[in-house]
Parts: C-alpha cells; structure tokens; sequence
C-alpha cells in the first residue's frame, strides 16, 4: 500500500510540474505579439492644413484637409473632435498615423503641430504637413525633408512655433493661374470643373505618397513621388 500511494504522488507531482510548464510557455507565447507591436509600432502626426467652416470647403487652401479625408476613407476611420482640431487615427502596417486637421484657421497651425507633438512625445522627422503650393502645376507632388515658408502663412506659423523649419512637408500642387493681385481670391477659390475631375485621382496619390513616406522614409517617398 505505502508504495501504492507513493507511485500516485509521483504521477500527480509530475503532471502538475508538466501542466505549470505548459501554462508558462502559453503565457510567454501571449505575451510576445504584444511585446513585438509596442516595439515596433511607428507613430506620425500627419498635419493636414485648410480653415474650418463651410465656407473654405472644397477651395484650393483646404487641399490638405481634402488629403486628410482621402487617407482616413482609404483607413475606414472618421474624424472625432479633439483638442485643437478633428483628428482620425489609422493603422497601415507598423505604423500609426494620427491624421489631424486643426481648428485654429491655417495662420495658427503651428499652435495644434506644437501641442500634439508634445503631447504624444514625437520627433520631429515623424511630422509630415500637407499644405497646398501656388509654385507647383495642378497636383504636382512634391515631398520635402526641410525648407523655407516661401509666404505660406500656415508653414510661417508652424515653423514659429516648433522653432524650426526642419520639418517634412507635402506640397500639393494647385497651380497660379491668377492675374496680379488676385492671389488670396485664388486659393480661396473652388477648382474649376475640368480639375474637379482629376481632383479624386490626385487625392489618391497625395494619400499613398503620404503612406510610403510613414512606411519608407522620406527618402524613398521623395524618389517615387515628387515627378
């Protein structure tokens, strides 16, 4: 009998030090994805400039809020009030990009770029502004690491408050077909019918430009789109 019961002990000891080890690698195994995503998971503050009110909807100064609405369709996400502007948060791959358009008119951009970015710790190569460009042809793409305001009274802001020019910037092409004097009225003004057609095609292409940048760099985003 003493041996009896000796032998059970043993069978029961060994399966509970086989069911502990079993329970630590599942929970090791659980843990692991987690780990990995926190790890790698890259975030951006997309800053998509244009004024709010319906007034300033569809005119060529809200280009970058039109940017804005095409990558959070392209994410299946909306936009949700927050400080400083209506934000929505997409996922594409590793990468986490907070799409946010202010609230603060195009002339205090900088108040809202300055707020999240310290909010949520960011270094300043994972900002990227999208912001209409007078200089280029009807959705011309042109990515940019750094540089001047060139008059742009939204980049003369940001670059005010985060104490620097050094940031990236996506200029979206919306031509200057404007008699001398009429620049304001311009880029206050609606695209005409003939680019109003192409304006979808263009949007799209600002969005993916806007995914390889978060992806790949600014490098790759700069040698693939800006042509």
């Amino acid at each position: 009998m003493p041996i009896h019961f000796s032998l059970i002990g043993m069978m029961m000891t060994m399966r509970c030090r086989k069911m502990i080890d079993w329970l630590k690698r599942f929970l090791w195994r659980r843990s692991l994805p987690v780990e990995n995503e926190k790890e790698t998971m890259k975030k951006f503050l997309i800053l998509c400039l244009g004024n709010i009110g319906p007034e300033y909807v569809g005119t060529r100064h809200n280009v970058g809020f039109m940017v804005g609405d095409t990558l959070a369709e392209d994410g299946g996400v909306s936009f949700k009030s927050c400080r400083y502007g209506d934000m929505a948060i997409m996922r594409v791959k590793n990468c986490e990009l907070m799409l946010l358009k202010p609230s603060t008119f195009m002339n205090l951009s900088g108040v809202a770029a300055r707020y999240w970015m310290n909010k949520d710790k960011l270094p300043l190569e994972n900002l990227l502004v999208i912001v209409d460009d007078l200089s280029l042809p009807f959705g011309t793409i042109r990515i940019r690491e750094r540089g001047s305001d060139a008059g742009h009274n939204g980049l003369k802001n940001i670059a005010s408050e985060l104490g620097t020019q050094n940031y990236a910037r996506l200029k979206f092409g919306v031509g200057n077909d404007f008699p001398k004097g009429c620049q304001i009225d311009y880029v206050l003004g609606k695209f005409p019918p003939e680019e109003m057609k192409e304006l979808p095609e263009k949007l799209s292409k600002a969005a993916e430009a806007v995914k390889a940048f978060c992806l790949s760099g600014a490098s790759f985003a700069m040698t693939h789109y800006n042509k």
